[in-house]
């Protein structure tokens, strides 16, 4: 047995106890980070050949490992940026270096210059929003990513396109007779235009004229957009238009390409009826008018929506996630981000909810996986074994010197 060997072995396991302390006391002061995946060291033994019947000690060797993949609790919060991942998969952000990462970390804020960042100062990354298709997706790359911005929320206005307006007809009342209903439309820019639909009888049972107006409020001016003649069966059931829908025509307020315009509306009458009872009318046409962003909110399969004054909901982009074949190997960096390795596999792209990803919860936040008893348990455990080790050491450095000394 070599007093070198002793000594060395000693070395070694207080350098592994070291190394053991040295993720504990990460773990620790990462205990409050949130989205923070723990670290641990692994230990396995270095063994040395035996010669001539001499032990040959060894030592042990020291590995980190990360528990990426270990989901956190989560804590709920009143922002709806706050984002979390309940299941597989990580956030895609982009660093000032221009790269993208992998993170967990979800606390983003809206900035101003309208991007989300989280605490680290990474930004959110996805798609604009499609109602028609998903944007095609990188399988294996970031192409195609884009910043979630939402500086371009800028406030709102939705021309009214379509309506409906179902009313009961009186059919006792003597012919001539005469009753008007409103409903309000909103043009291009976002004015309210009060359209007058007026029923009239034509002397013929079951019979009506339907006229649909527009009156100026300032000239008086009247526009008839549309007129059509209703008739009703024995059981008081609209039969004409067969279709049970109108179609007024368009309106242009005032001259020049700036004017506002009343697009041609599509109106329901189908559930309209003739029956012995006064006349009542049920409607509505779509649109709104100017409204101011108040918010936002975040579906848990990850659409940004903005949230206006007047209750419309706008969904402008999709957040972006990935995932990977061994998260637990990915590249930790600083920042809470991760990239990937040798050993983690292929970055995979994806949505939110889709098979192999979580969902997205909005006003929350993924708490850190580390267990603080636990950790104290390792620093004690860390802290006891570093002691014995530099016996281990001392012990052999007194034999050395005594054997030192048996030459002099």
């Amino acid at each position: 047995m070599s007093l070198y060997g002793t000594m060395r072995t000693g070395v070694s396991g207080m350098n592994a106890q070291a190394n053991r302390l040295s993720t504990v006391a990460d773990n620790i002061a990462n205990a409050n980070t949130t989205g923070y995946k723990k670290a641990s060291t692994q230990f396995s033994s270095l063994i040395l050949p035996t010669t001539g019947g001499a032990y040959n000690s060894g030592g042990v060797t020291t590995d980190v490992r990360y528990s990426i993949s270990a989901q956190g609790t989560f804590t709920y919060t009143t922002s709806a940026t706050d984002l979390a991942i309940n299941g597989s998969g990580f956030f895609i952000v982009q660093g000032s270096d221009g790269i993208e990462y992998l993170t967990r970390a979800g606390a983003f804020t809206v900035m101003d210059d309208g991007s989300l960042r989280n605490t680290a100062g990474y930004k959110l990354m996805g798609y604009e929003y499609s109602s028609t298709a998903d944007p095609t997706i990188v399988i294996n790359g970031y192409d195609g990513l884009s910043e979630i911005n939402l500086k371009s929320a800028a406030p709102s206005a939705t021309p009214s396109t379509s309506g409906q307006l179902d009313v009961t007809l009186p059919s006792n009342e003597p012919h001539p007779y005469s009753k008007a209903t409103s409903l309000v439309a909103y043009d291009s820019l976002g004015n309210t235009r009060k359209l007058d639909f007026t029923y009239s009888t034509t002397g013929t049972a079951g019979a009506w004229s339907l006229a649909v107006t527009y009156t100026d409020p300032d000239t008086g001016t009247v526009s008839t957009l549309a007129t059509q003649a209703l008739t009703f069966d024995s059981t008081g059931n609209l039969t004409s238009p067969a279709s049970g829908t109108i179609t007024t025509s368009s309106l242009t307020f005032g001259v020049g390409a700036g004017a506002p315009v009343l697009s041609g509306l599509d109106i329901s009458i189908g559930g309209s009826k003739q029956l012995n009872q006064d006349f009542a009318a049920d409607g509505d046409i779509n649109g709104s008018g100017p409204s101011e962003v108040s918010g936002y909110e975040i579906s848990a399969d990850g659409i940004v929506s903005l949230k206006y004054d007047n209750g419309d909901l706008i969904p402008k982009f999709r957040i972006a996630m990935a995932n990977v074949q061994s998260p637990d190997n990915l590249t930790p960096l600083a920042g809470n981000v991760y990239s990937q390795s040798n050993d983690s596999g292929v970055i995979v792209m994806g949505y939110a909810g889709n098979s192999g990803y979580g969902s997205i919860l909005s006003g929350a936040l993924e708490d850190s996986n580390v267990d603080i008893a636990e950790e104290l348990t390792s620093m004690i455990e860390s802290q006891r074994n570093y002691t014995a080790n530099s016996k281990v050491f001392q012990t052999g450095s007194e034999l050395m010197e005594v054997l030192v000394n048996l030459v002099r």
